[in-house]
Parts: C-alpha cells; structure tokens; sequence
C-alpha cells in the first residue's frame, strides 16, 4: 500500500495498492486536471528528482520550498518562538535531511494548513515530528488523507501558541486561514487566502486562482474587515518572492478598496 502523491496539486492520499482514480482536489474547478490526465508520484519518487531548499525569510521566519518547484510549487514557513516551531503550510516532500534539520531546531509544536491546496503531505510531516495538524473544519470534506492527527477548529480564530493565532478568512475556500504573528509590529501568513501580488505593493483574492474566477465584492469586503481588526506590518505570502516586509496593513486596506472598485467599475482603478 502507498500513499500516491498527487503530481499536479501535490496532495497525499491514503494508502492504496494502486493509484486513485481521480484526484478530488484537481477537479474541483478551483484546481484543474492537465489536458493529458491525472498523474501520481510517491515519496520515493519525488526525493529522487527534488530536495527541501531553506532559506531566511526573517528573524525566526525559515522558509522551506521544493527544489525545482513541484505541484503548485509554494513554499512552507517554520515559525520559531521561545514556546516551540510551528510549521506554516506544507509542502508534498519530507525528507531525512530536512527531519534532521527540524529536530535539531527544536522539532514542531503543531503544523498548521491554510487551505486545501497545501495540505499536501500533511500526515508525512504529522508523524514524523509527532504533533498534530490544525485544519478548520469547514475544509474536513478536502482532507484526503484522514490520520488521528487532523485536529479540526472551527469558529473564526484559534491560538496555537502564545502569540500565533489562526484566523479564518474564508473566500477562497470556506475554511481558508491565515496565520496571526503578534511578535513585533506584527505580521500575517496568508498563503494565497490574501495573496501578495507579484508588485508586492498588494494584496488579492481570489475563488480560483487558475481558473481566474473572482470573488464577490461582498466576500472581499468581509475579508478586509477581519483583516482591519488585526495588528500587522508584514505579510508573508506562500511563495518565496511573495512579501511585503512593511506597510502591509496600509496595503491590505488599499488592495481591498481597490479590488470592490474594480468589481463596480467603470472608473480607472489607478493613475
């Protein structure tokens, strides 16, 4: 029995003596399927053609990706605080190398997910460094593997460690979460739940990403409220390139207006 890794949005499934069938997570119309068919990996595979790069994103901020890029291709952050790592968002390898470097950090306290597109090998990573995974609840139907350590959460914020709160979002999936970091003058983890734009001066929302489907005005604008509500100057995307290392807080509240006005039209959205 193996854990098939899905090869285009990286998701892990259950054990199975042959590939599944179809990948639910790539047929949902926020994902996609490639033109020629569904196509499966394993951990095995994927460690002989790929490895875990690491890379300081900021002070106690490691980032982690898949070299060269794999699936989806988003990078993982390692929060570290005097209580214990928390793993920010998955990536689909584990391995030995990257054990070994996690454990001599101090292991992890929790992984924490963003949405279904990272869930990736969530379970890989649980096991390994035995801790749980916190999902909100309103996401359990994308879990693709079930493992006893998927926690679900529900309601609208959920503290992991003094300091780290998740907070649901929503838009982009029901249970869409970003990651609260009061240390300092604050920042948010938002993978693409609030994603940073290529300018870096933005952020944006979408319901799907590749399929470029927009959300609502009223969704955004539910989105940017609860993102008023917190104290933040950096944000943090799911890609390596994708921060904004200051100002975050001005932006996220000028991308919101921004992103309701061009919904409205039909005035120019910039100078």
């Amino acid at each position: 029995m193996t854990a098939f890794i899905c090869a285009t949005c990286g998701t892990q499934h259950a054990p199975s003596a042959t590939p599944p069938a179809r990948c639910a997570i790539c047929e949902d119309p926020r994902q996609w399927v490639p033109a020629g068919g569904q196509a499966w990996t394993t951990m095995e595979a994927l460690s002989r053609r790929h490895a875990i790069g690491w890379r300081e994103v900021a002070p106690g901020l490691l980032g982690l990706g898949v070299f060269p890029d794999f699936a989806i291709g988003q990078r993982a952050l390692l929060v570290r605080t005097p209580q214990g790592n928390v793993l920010w968002d998955c990536v689909a390898l584990l391995d030995p190398a990257t054990v070994a470097l996690v454990k001599a950090l101090g292991g992890l306290k929790a992984i924490a997910v963003s949405h279904p597109h990272f869930y990736t090998s969530m379970v890989e990573w649980a096991r390994a460094f035995d801790c749980p995974v916190l999902l909100h609840e309103a996401d359990r139907a994308w879990v693709m593997r079930p493992d006893p350590a998927i926690r679900f959460w529900s309601g609208e914020a959920q503290e992991v460690l003094p300091g780290l709160t998740l907070h649901r979002l929503g838009g982009h999936f029901a249970g869409g979460t970003i990651l609260h970091r009061a240390e300092g003058p604050g920042a948010i983890l938002t993978g693409d739940i609030a994603s940073v734009t290529p300018d870096r001066r933005h952020i944006s929302f979408m319901w799907s990403f590749p399929n470029w489907v927009p959300l609502p005005a009223a969704e955004v604008a539910r989105i940017g409220a609860a993102l008023e509500a917190l104290e933040f100057d950096a944000i943090y995307g799911g890609w390596w390139d994708r921060v904004m290392a200051s100002g975050g807080k001005a932006a996220a509240r000028d991308s919101v207006a921004r992103y309701i006005r061009a919904l409205a039209g039909p005035e120019p959205l910039a100078p």
